[in-house]
This record gives C-alpha cells, structure tokens and sequence, in this order.
C-alpha cells in the first residue's frame, strides 16, 4: 500500500541545515493498521505531511498504491490523495460555516457523488450523531466534532487513512470512545490505517509500532 525509500527532509535555519528526517524506509502493508510514536520534535508529523503527499521530501521517495507521489506535481499528488486518501487531524478541521452532515457531504460533492446526502446521513448515524446533523461544530462538543470528523474521512471509503494525534484534543474518556470507533470503522472498512500519537494505549491497538528519534527511524 505504501513504501518510503530513503526518504530525507532538511530545511535551511540561520544557523545551518536542520535535518528533520534522515534516510527513512519502511513498507505498510495493505489493511495494516502502523503507529508512528516517538517524542515531540522527532519527526512524526512531518513523516505523515510525506506519507499523504501533503509535503515533498529533500530526497528519497514516497509510493502510494506503487505511484510515485514524489514524482507527481501538486495537482498530481493532490488527485491521487482525493482518490485514495482519508484524514483526521487533531484539531478536527471542520468548516464552522457547515452543519454536520454539510462537513460529510463536503469531499463526495466535491467528487460529484449523487449520493453524498444519503451516505454522509448513513454514516453519522453510524458514528452515533443521527440527532445532530443540522448543528454546526460550534453547537458540538469535541468528541462530536470528532466523530464528524471520522465521519467525513471514512465516507469517501478511502485505501489508506492518515490520523495525526486524533485524540490529542479530548478528554481521557471520550479519546477512548473516539479509538474504539476509530478502529470499528476501519475494521469494517478494511482500511490501512497509519497514525501519529502520544497515547499508547492508541498505538498499541495497531498491528506494528515505527519510532521515530530525532528523525531518525529507531
């Protein structure tokens, strides 16, 4: 599903090079579920930006279903990622101008899916907000808001989907329901799954553990 070969990020300080990631290869098989884990500052979230083709590598090369994301431009890369990609993040990312079900539909009508009501309706009342659809996230407390947002990058039925720190903004209780679901939903949608995170409790419900220490895979 996905594979990084001596993948490389730097970026030039006033003080010199600041190496981020250095030489990075590793393989994620198709369904996998992978935690990337590591202390803040090592990498992760930058590995991830690679992972989804949201950032491009200084060298070294990220391939996606066996295309070459960093051979794409970022139209390419782009197309790819709205055809194969879901995402969490964990500050939610909701337009607040949108109700529930306007966030969900949002990425089908943007595919011209027909559907997009019906599905994005089916699958909020999957994730328990049948009784929220028209509230906006202002009206939603964070784990609603949460649950939106799975809602919204589950609905595409993406191959690969990227969560970083998805119960980084909730409570104890509510991350947990929020992990529970996570891998419910994946589980039924045979998705791979690859996520940044503090909570070891999250990474130990994946399949494989990567470290990440000051860049550099452990």
């Amino acid at each position: 599903m996905l594979e990084t070969r001596a993948l490389s990020k730097t970026v030039p300080t006033s003080a010199g090079d600041l190496h981020i990631l250095t030489n990075i290869g590793f393989q994620i098989d198709r369904g996998e579920s992978l935690a990337i884990v590591g202390a803040s500052g090592s990498g992760k979230s930058t590995l991830l930006s690679l992972l989804a083709g949201l950032d491009t590598p200084s060298t070294g090369a990220v391939f996606l279903q066996g295309q070459n994301l960093t051979a794409l431009d970022e139209d390419g890369r782009a197309a790819l990622r709205n055809q194969t990609v879901g995402f969490v993040f964990q500050s939610f990312q909701l337009l607040n101008s949108l109700t529930a079900l306007e966030n969900v539909m949002l990425p089908l009508e943007l595919a011209g899916d027909v559907a997009a009501k019906a599905k994005a309706q089916a699958l909020l009342t999957r994730v328990g907000l049948a009784q929220r659809l028209t509230h906006t996230p202002r009206q939603l407390s964070g784990g609603e808001q949460q649950r939106v947002a799975l809602a919204r990058a589950f609905v595409t039925q993406p191959a690969i989907l990227f969560a970083d720190e998805p119960t980084g903004n909730l409570d104890s209780k509510t991350g947990e329901q929020i992990i529970e679901l996570l891998f419910e939903l994946n589980q039924e949608q045979k998705t791979t799954l690859v996520l940044v995170t503090h909570d070891k409790k999250l990474a130990h419900r994946c399949q494989r553990t990567i470290t990440l220490d000051a860049g550099v895979l452990q």
